[in-house]
């Protein structure tokens, strides 16, 4: 018994540290996608705990970031405008979408493609489309916003940065 007695010590040890890495593994996961959105609604973003769908980054604030609602009831976190286009341009549902974006201005969740951008705000991610609820100084339409995004027409892009900041 007295030589059972330091092997149980040990698997006990064993087994109460393998418990607690299971239960710390099942806590905080990173959330990347909700599902069961069926009414395709802007749904509160859990900060410090959602990933970014295109970039991966972890999304910090809800200042000017955006979603996508598909019409099965998935929906994605983005944390800049511009990643959710180029995300979901090569998606067979871009067109049946819903997209929100969250205003600079308003701090509310609005259609993205109702939404105007300012082409030299902060974002996340620096592309500099900033989202606003309503028409400002030389803002653009979501259209307008797209385009520039896939050809690469933003903040990112040095000699946009110079013309657009003087900088």
């Amino acid at each position: 018994m007295k030589k059972l007695l330091p092997i149980i010590v040990i698997v006990l040890m064993l087994a109460i540290i393998t418990i607690i890495f299971i239960s710390m593994a099942k806590e905080d996961q990173p959330i990347t996608i909700v599902k069961g959105n069926m009414e395709m609604k802007a749904l509160p973003i859990k900060l410090n705990h959602t990933n970014d769908t295109q970039c991966a980054m972890l999304i910090k604030t809800d200042h000017n970031t955006a979603q996508l609602a598909a019409p099965d009831g998935r929906t994605w976190f983005f944390d800049d405008p511009g990643c959710m286009v180029l995300w979901i341009e090569s998606k067979t549902f871009r067109k049946e979408a819903k997209l929100w974006v969250h205003t600079i201005d308003t701090e509310q969740w609005i259609d993205a493609r109702k939404a105007r951008f300012g082409i030299t705000d902060r974002s996340e991610m620096g592309y500099g489309f900033g989202a606003r609820g309503r028409d400002f100084n030389n803002t653009i339409d979501y259209e307008e916003m797209r385009l520039r995004m896939l050809r690469g027409e933003n903040l990112t892009d040095p000699k946009i940065r110079k013309k657009l900041l003087g900088i």
